[in-house]
């Protein structure tokens, strides 16, 4: 391991990104990078089922699609900025995203902003 990284696993809400994670995770970002293709986003709208074997996804990663479980998303290695592109897509805003990825709700994550009327 990257002595850079000693310790990492130690701070909360952080999740390493190796060279590991990226090869796991390279369907799933490809599948979500896809959605830059309006016909992508269509399929994936009205059969997911359909967009996700189109993609060979694992079980896992339909469960995680599905349920839009932002957190586990995230330690699973999907791009940020894939992410978003299935939050436009789901229509989640970035804060409620992002609120997942802590594991609250956007009514407590926004409690921890300092940006009055943000959704």
């Amino acid at each position: 391991m990257n002595p850079q990284l000693k310790g990492v696993e130690n701070l909360e809400g952080t999740y390493l990104f190796d060279l590991a994670t990226s090869a796991k995770a390279l369907r799933l970002n490809r599948f979500l990078h896809g959605f830059t293709v309006a016909a992508n986003r269509t399929l994936f709208k009205d059969d997911p089922e359909g967009a996700f074997d189109k993609a060979r996804l694992s079980a896992e990663e339909r469960r995680m699609l599905r349920e839009l479980d932002w957190a586990a998303l995230m330690r699973y290695g999907a791009s940020f900025f894939c992410l978003e592109k299935l939050g436009r897509v789901k229509g989640v805003s970035n804060p409620e995203m992002v609120a997942g990825f802590r594991g609250e709700s956007l009514e407590e994550f926004l409690k921890t902003r300092n940006v009055p009327g943000a959704r």
